[in-house]
């Protein structure tokens, strides 16, 4: 887990988990570097969180370095996580 972005509107985690497909997949996942994972977007005003992985988390990674490669400032980047973060619907709760 790796904290990528934290502001005061918004917290992005990356999320890798090593794939488990195969008994002898420790090996090939060394030899390959596959992982599987995607990243949580938190919603610090809304209270909400949202996870995505596969293809929409594919699409966020290549937004976020095309971003990246402008140097934002906050408020933009907090701008393009408002438009994943619309689709948030798990609450936040602290334990």
């Amino acid at each position: 887990m790796h904290m990528l972005y934290n502001s005061d509107s918004y917290a992005v985690v990356q999320i890798e988990l090593p794939t488990q497909d195969r008994p002898s997949g420790q090996a090939q996942e060394q030899a390959t570097g596959l992982t599987r994972g995607g990243y949580e977007i938190v919603d610090k005003f809304a209270r909400k969180e949202l996870f995505i992985e596969g293809a929409l988390a594919e699409q966020f990674k290549v937004g976020v370095e095309a971003l990246i490669e402008s140097s934002p400032s906050v408020e933009e980047f907090d701008a393009y996580l408002e438009r994943y973060a619309g689709m948030a619907l798990q609450p936040v709760v602290m334990h």
